[in-house]
């Protein structure tokens, strides 16, 4: 047997100092403990280059259904807003005087940016915690001679990838539609992506920042943290609730009105904010002010890069030590005992079995301890709440009762096709996540259609409390009839049903065991498929049960004429329409429900694992 035994140190102008021990032909190298930073920065960069190649390869491969859908659903959406944003700038120019047009545009385009800037914040937030404290390859990064901050880098740029391009697809379609109704000259088109990105990457930048101070100190004290973030939600969600609501006189479109709104909307155009930057620079260029556009596009950058190099400062000195943290957890030894929540929850779950009622608490621990699941959620239905609440504000009633039964029907349809994208994103990769642990379940006396079973009700219960709250805030706040209001609550369960079935199904029958990422698994396709599907659905329900309900009880003249009165030869047809539309809808959600879900128990007891 040959012994090993260190030889020599050579000196290796291209990769830095090496040390190399040889004995015969064996030759083991270790390579020096930092690299050079333009190195270090070349590597990562044929990563990121390496690791696009081959999800764009594996995605045209497997997932060429969910490429084609994504590219014909958003360019439709992006021509829709452009002709809506081009009709709304003529309709402005037409209308209002030059002398006020000018600020009307600012306000606009402030309100527009400033909430597409917080929402940029709260999504990198979100997105960047995932990648820097539940991806599987940080631990990795962290054992080669990087820096930390490189591999806060990496990760910031896939968040910043993923929460910027729904900005874009928003953005640029206002911003052409101004450019094309005021004539701006060329370069208004040429500094538009500049200035886009740049100001992309300040919110970006923020967010990763709180992500990183957030995370340090929840880890130290997270009950603390979380009552004191909960209170300054609560108290913030009040304030503006109140702010909405005092906002506005009732003479709507009145010229106390338009100065009410300029009066409440003039935070939008605090000189500190990168929205004011931002919409100033185009403004400007659209005025032929060269000069002063450029200035502003120089702030942007500058800025951009500011806040880019903070948050590179703060993962120098902060990420090791959070991830470490979150790996470790807490030192000291707790008793092992539910959490108050937990034990509330367990309570309520009273009426299932035992088997059942664990699982679901497990499901709701899980949920409970993910921040880029309920931080999501809470977001999305919390501004759904807070537009109910302020709806009646927009005076429908003051028109048309109809309008204020279109609007209730709309309300329903964004809500459901909001929980089709939960429950895609959510529940169908649950079966799959659930997969690659099975062999603990497979311990305990389980049947494998329970754990599905759990699985569904887990998803009905935690969709239809949220989805029905809502749809009951929004046609309170309406003042819609009560059978209406019956008839929507009757849709909103059905929906739950049918997409909870659906999605817990197809991710049983379509599983994925070897991907461990979630939303890869829901952007495969098995979650393409399942988040047509549950489209489909939610079109059938409204159409059916919906649309007859609408045409056949609201009214559509000021004196409170309904379509009946109106045409009273269709009365016949829209009561059958109504009558077998209610009685199918609730029969298609659940055959939505059980076909998948018969499929998915069958594939799944025959699985092994």
């Amino acid at each position: 047997m040959q012994q090993l035994s260190l030889t020599q140190y050579t000196e290796a102008p291209s990769a830095g100092r090496e040390t190399r021990a040889a004995a015969g032909d064996l030759v083991v190298t270790f390579p020096q403990r930092d690299l050079d930073p333009w190195a270090e920065g070349r590597t990562f960069a044929r990563l990121k280059v390496r690791i696009f190649r081959t999800i764009l390869q594996q995605t045209l491969r497997d997932s060429w259904l969910q490429i084609v859908m994504m590219t014909v659903l958003s360019g439709i959406l992006w021509l829709v807003l452009f002709f809506l944003a081009i009709d709304g700038f003529v309709f402005l120019k037409n209308t209002i005087p030059a002398d006020l047009l000018v600020e009307v545009i600012e306000v606009i385009f402030g309100v527009f940016f400033v909430t597409l800037m917080i929402m940029l914040a709260f999504s990198s937030a979100i997105l960047l915690y995932g990648g820097l404290f539940r991806s599987p390859d940080v631990g990795f990064l962290l054992t080669l001679p990087v820096r930390p901050e490189r591999i806060f880098v990496f990760k910031y740029g896939d968040a910043f990838f993923l929460s910027s391009w729904a900005f874009l697809l928003l953005g640029t379609p206002v911003l052409l539609a101004y450019g094309v109704v005021m004539t701006a000259p060329w370069y208004y088109y040429v500094l538009m992506p500049v200035v886009l990105v740049a100001f992309t990457h300040i919110p970006s930048a923020v967010g990763g920042v709180i992500c990183l101070l957030l995370a340090h100190r929840i880890l130290r004290r997270p009950g603390l943290l979380a009552t004191f973030v909960a209170g300054v939600g609560i108290l913030g969600l009040a304030w503006g609730i109140w702010y909405v609501r005092t906002a506005f006189s009732e003479q709507t479109l009145a010229p106390e009105w338009f100065q009410q709104i300029f009066a409440r909307l003039r935070f939008t155009q605090h000189r500190l904010l990168p929205s004011w930057w931002l919409s100033s620079a185009l403004l400007e260029a659209s005025r032929h002010q060269l000069g002063e556009s450029l200035a502003f596009v120089g702030v942007l950058v500058a800025n951009a890069f500011f806040f880019r190099q903070v948050g590179v400062w703060i993962a120098a000195g902060l990420f090791r030590r959070i991830f470490s943290e979150a790996e470790g957890g807490q030192s000291r030894r707790r008793r092992a005992r539910l959490h108050r929540l937990d034990q509330v929850v367990y309570t309520l779950l009273g009426c299932f079995p035992l088997q059942t009622r664990l699982l679901l608490l497990k499901d709701f621990r899980l949920f409970r301890r993910d921040p880029v699941q309920w931080t999501q959620f809470l977001i999305f239905f919390g501004l759904l709440g807070l537009y109910f609440l302020n709806i009646r504000r927009f005076s429908y009633e003051t028109y048309y009762q109809g309008w204020v039964n279109m609007v209730s029907l709309l309300n329903l349809a964004v809500v459901a096709l909001l929980l089709s994208t939960f429950t895609t994103r959510f529940i169908f990769p649950m079966i799959s996540l659930e997969g690659r642990n099975f062999w603990i379940l497979g311990l305990l006396p389980l049947r494998r259609q329970t754990l599905l079973w759990s699985k569904f009700w887990f998803a009905t219960v935690g969709t239809v409390i949220p989805c029905c709250g809502l749809i009951l805030l929004s046609d309170s706040m309406l003042g819609v009839s009560p059978l209406i209001t019956a008839m929507h609550q009757l849709l909103c369960v059905s929906l739950s049903v049918g997409l909870s079935g659906l999605a817990v199904g197809l991710g049983a029958k379509i599983p994925n065991f070897r991907e461990p990422s979630p939303a890869k698994i829901a952007a495969g396709f098995g979650g393409t498929l399942n988040l047509i599907l549950s489209t489909v659905l939610i079109v059938v329900v409204i159409v059916a049960a919906g649309l007859p309900t609408h045409l056949l009880l609201g009214s559509w003249t000021p004196g409170g004429s309904t379509i009946v009165d109106l045409y009273p030869q269709l009365e016949p047809t829209l009561r059958w329409w109504w009558l077998l539309g209610t009685l199918a809808s609730p029969a298609v959600a659940c055959l939505f429900a059980a076909v998948p879900m018969r499929l998915g128990i069958r594939a799944f007891c025959r699985m092994e694992f």
